[in-house]
């Protein structure tokens, strides 16, 4: 079993910061890629950073030179640094992690991706 758990949002004001953090819980896996999405009221859920096992970054537009993603392998967890917020920022965002767990012990394995349950992340101008 495999569990992912935000934390870290809350309510700022136009061009504060919050930090946001995800972990992976569980056993018998292993993380390669973890992605933070968003999802603001009215709209699709889209990609805001994503981050290789080997600290590869890459961002949307909209946050580039204000989000930093950065992870820290052994602790199983994530992190998006959210600097110069602004009201267009709001929405609830969610952490994605792309896991391998081995499921018996001749060696097999599943891979899928993991959601977190989303922390809200709120703007105000």
């Amino acid at each position: 079993q495999v569990q992912l758990a935000e934390s870290g949002g809350g309510l700022v004001q136009a061009g504060g910061s919050l930090r946001l953090s995800c972990v992976v819980r569980g056993s018998g896996f292993s993380i390669n890629g973890m992605k933070w999405f968003r999802q603001a009221p009215g709209k699709q859920r889209g990609l805001v950073a994503s981050i290789t096992s080997s600290g590869s970054s890459n961002y949307a537009d909209s946050v580039k030179g204000r989000f930093t993603i950065s992870r820290d392998n052994a602790k199983n967890t994530v992190y998006l640094q959210m600097n110069s917020l602004k009201p267009e920022d709001t929405a609830v965002y969610y952490c994605n992690a792309a896991v391998r767990r081995v499921v018996n012990v001749e060696g097999a394995f599943i891979d899928r991706e993991y959601w977190g349950q989303g922390t809200q992340v709120t703007v105000s101008s």
